[in-house]
């Protein structure tokens, strides 16, 4: 062994002096120091404004949730779930504003909207209730952020004081440069051009003229109260909704119908497929107006639903919209009686035998064809299986569905735009749909023009174990020229309580007189965000 090889292998002085003037300089010391400080500075106020940066807070008759989050692009979000949310981008920085509508107090919420003198003085009550929420949150988020820093840097520091403080610091300059840049970059004109998701698409409508709004402040608080107040009338349906509580293995489908062209369909249907779940949707026909192969693109929008998409061909769909309709990836088309299973529903349809895009059906009693083909699927309901009954029977003229009375529980149609439910003697359901495309263009044709209708939809619950329908959410929409929303739910042994299998109906509840003739349902018990005006219609 060498004299100057230390015994046991270990490393000379002049080796170890070495490996500590590489490893231990100074300069490379405190930059690490800085490195770590700086990391549990952000990581820590991050932390602090997860669980720190948010308010409860009253803005009028609304019980509102205000945060403040991180963000790469800054804005304010205001969010009323389940319809969607506006954003607005009212500064940038590291910072978003978010302020969601959590519930409503029902009771203010009625003294508002039953008593006109309750609104006067509401926006300015809201304005200030927003403003207090808005500073209050500000404050709270900044403390929560820096103490989340120091409680962080005392976990990772121990007794290190300077550098819990410093990482302390390094949270507060974050949020104040952060609260610099939102202030230095705020724009009150960025109102003007707000972005709308889900089913606020249609938003502006409720708002009102946003430029006259930033020009006229007192304009603007009777506008916001305006709108909390009709998100005060769409609350207050969700608090008196009957207690039906749908369970992650309930089966939603959607209903519409009656589409006619309208783009603005779709959006309301991607909207509510996916802030409702849904598991399917069904068509009850006349997705065209004209029936024509220049039509057909309009079709393409069934790929971009995500889900089945299941089709009755209506009578203002011609074959050729039925070839295109087929051609979507999720389509499903209903036709001849054939059966199909699609999540976790039989369903049985047959295309509407007629083909009269430029003729007025409405008043008229069905041709023979129609009930010809009503008898057909009858034979084919019939003749199913016992162990693969058919669940769901779609049809596109309401008008057939007492011929099939007692084959299937439930009947799906449309054709004359509007909505109904009735319970027919033999115990079949059956439910009419609105125009889910709001009539379509034919409200601007001249002398056919037709009054304006909203845009009508419908969520359908359905138990998994026995398939049959629970309850049911009727969406409306202003249409053309309306302003309005309104979301209904119905309980079906409520609505029809023959169909209770414990409670026998009292004479007055009965569903339909001794004659057989059917009725309709007692009105639910919710009210309209504003009046919709409407018209029989049909196809």
């Amino acid at each position: 062994m060498s004299a100057s090889t230390p015994p046991y292998g270990g490393t000379t002085p002049a080796l170890r002096s070495g490996w500590a003037a590489q490893h231990h300089h100074p300069r490379a010391h405190l930059t690490l120091v800085i490195a770590e400080v700086l990391i549990v500075g952000l990581i820590g106020g991050w932390l602090g404004l997860l669980a720190g940066g948010h308010l409860g807070a009253s803005v009028g008759p609304l019980r509102t949730r205000v945060s403040v989050s991180p963000s790469t692009h800054g804005g304010s979000v205001v969010a009323i779930p389940p319809l969607g949310q506006l954003r607005v981008k009212t500064h940038a920085g590291p910072w978003r504003l978010t302020v969601e509508v959590t519930r409503i107090n029902a009771a203010d919420a009625r003294r508002i909207f039953s008593n006109p003198a309750a609104v006067t003085g509401l926006g300015k009550q809201v304005s200030k209730d927003l403003r207090s929420a808005v500073v209050t949150v500000i404050w709270r988020s900044a403390t929560a952020a820096v103490l989340g820093a120091l409680g962080l840097g005392i976990l990772v520091f121990r007794r290190r004081w300077r550098r819990i403080l410093l990482a302390g610091a390094v949270s507060a300059a974050t949020v104040l440069a952060g609260g610099a840049v939102a202030w230095a970059t705020f724009d009150p004109k960025a109102i003007e051009q707000p972005e709308y998701d889900g089913l606020l698409a249609s938003a502006p409508g409720l708002v009102g003229n946003a430029r006259s709004i930033v020009t006229d402040f007192g304009r603007y608080e009777d506008q916001l109260g305006r709108l909390v107040t009709n998100v005060s009338r769409l609350y207050d349906v969700t608090s008196s909704l009957p207690a039906y509580q749908p369970d992650p293995s309930t089966i939603r489908v959607l209903f519409v119908s009656d589409l006619h062209l309208n783009p603005a369909a779709w959006d309301v249907m991607r909207s509510v497929t996916k802030q409702f779940d849904i598991a399917a949707i069904v068509d009850a026909g006349d997705i065209s107006d004209h029936g024509l192969a220049a039509e057909n693109t309009y079709v393409d929008q069934m790929a971009t639903m995500g889900v089945p998409y299941l089709w009755v061909r209506g009578n203002h769909d011609s074959l050729v919209t039925q070839a295109a309709v087929a051609a979507q990836p999720n389509a499903v088309v209903l036709d001849r009686g054939t059966a199909v299973e699609v999540a976790g529903l039989r369903f049985l349809g047959w295309g509407d035998p007629r083909f009269t895009p430029d003729k007025d059906t409405r008043g008229q009693l069905p041709a023979t064809s129609v009930s010809q083909t009503a008898l057909a699927m009858l034979d084919s309901l019939k003749a199913q299986p016992a162990t693969a009954k058919v669940d769901v029977a779609v049809v596109h003229d309401s008008e057939v569905d007492a011929l099939l009375d007692g084959a299937v529980p439930l009947v799906l149609s449309g054709h004359y735009h509007r909505r109904e439910q009735h319970l027919l003697p033999g115990g079949t359901l059956t439910f009419w749909q609105g125009s889910t495309g709001a009539s379509g263009l034919r409200g601007l044709e001249g002398p056919r023009a037709e009054k304006p209708t909203p845009v009508r939809a419908s969520v359908l619950y359905f138990d998994r174990a026995t398939r049959t329908l629970q309850a049911w959410d009727d969406i409306t929409i202003g249409g053309l020229g309306l302003v309005s929303a309104k979301i209904e739910r119905r309980v079906v042994t409520q609505q029809f309580p023959a169909l209770a299998p414990s409670v026998s109906p009292s004479p007055s509840d009965s569903p339909s007189d001794p004659s057989g003739t059917p009725t309709a349902p007692a009105p639910a018990s919710s009210s309209p965000v504003a009046a919709t005006t409407g018209s029989s219609g049909g196809g």
